[in-house]
């Protein structure tokens, strides 16, 4: 049976701002530094075969300050699959080295739902513009994207084959996965882990920083404590 483990990003300078973020390159606030500690300790046990992050750095930055504290001690190693010299010159050459890290797959298919023309604007203060339902629509509709922007479904439509490709195919072989993302992009994939309706995957809210843990087996993902 192999294990899954969904982690949303600790909380990044821009939550803590009350900002819409999208797909601008946000740190970790210092709250999202330790929530990403804490949430690193609840998974500490688990061995990791790999792990899956976006390509912005508030999601590799929760995955590496969690994999810091955990048991084994293996070191994530960002796995480089955009040609150039850095993909060619970051082989590892020692076997025994190779053993003991962890590859980190980046995938901009994994990324935050892109807000377009809100990103960067203050919530209270938009929905001060635009009224609260309209922009509740906009953050919490499952096919209605922002101006500019993309909608749940439309983030769904560029996660989900990834995840079904590239992601199952691990767990199929035993492979415990920790994929640290975003928000909207993890609720996507638990609408299709959890096989959500429209309107209950708009109740879904994820916590930054609180690990979900799934058990894979024969085809099947059940939710575990």
């Amino acid at each position: 049976m192999a294990k899954l483990i969904l982690l949303r990003h600790g909380q990044s300078a821009w939550n803590k701002r009350n900002l819409f973020t999208g797909w601008v390159d946000i740190p970790l606030s210092r709250q999202g530094i330790q929530e990403a500690f804490d949430a690193g300790k609840q998974f500490a046990h688990v061995p990791i075969d790999v792990i899956f992050v976006s390509s912005l750095i508030r999601s590799q930055l929760t995955a590496f300050l969690a994999m810091s504290v955990h048991d084994e001690g293996n070191v994530p190693c960002v796995v480089h699959q955009e040609g150039g010299p850095l993909e060619e010159w970051a082989k590892i050459h020692s076997e025994e080295a190779k053993a003991h890290t962890i590859p980190v797959i980046p995938a901009w298919q994994l990324n935050e739902r892109m807000y377009g023309a809100l990103q960067g604007l203050n919530k209270q203060e938009t929905k001060n513009q635009y009224g609260e339902e309209q922009v509740k629509i906009w953050r919490r509709s499952f096919d209605t994207a922002p101006p500019e922007g993309e909608s749940l479904a439309m983030t769904a439509e560029r996660t989900l084959p990834y995840f079904k490709e590239e992601i199952i195919p691990y767990l199929e072989s035993g492979k415990n996965v920790l994929i640290s993302a975003h928000g909207n992009s993890l609720r996507a994939i638990v609408m299709y882990l959890e096989d959500l309706s429209k309107e209950q995957v708009l109740e879904l809210e994820l916590a930054t920083g609180v690990p979900l843990f799934y058990n894979y087996d024969k085809g099947v993902c059940t939710r575990s404590i």
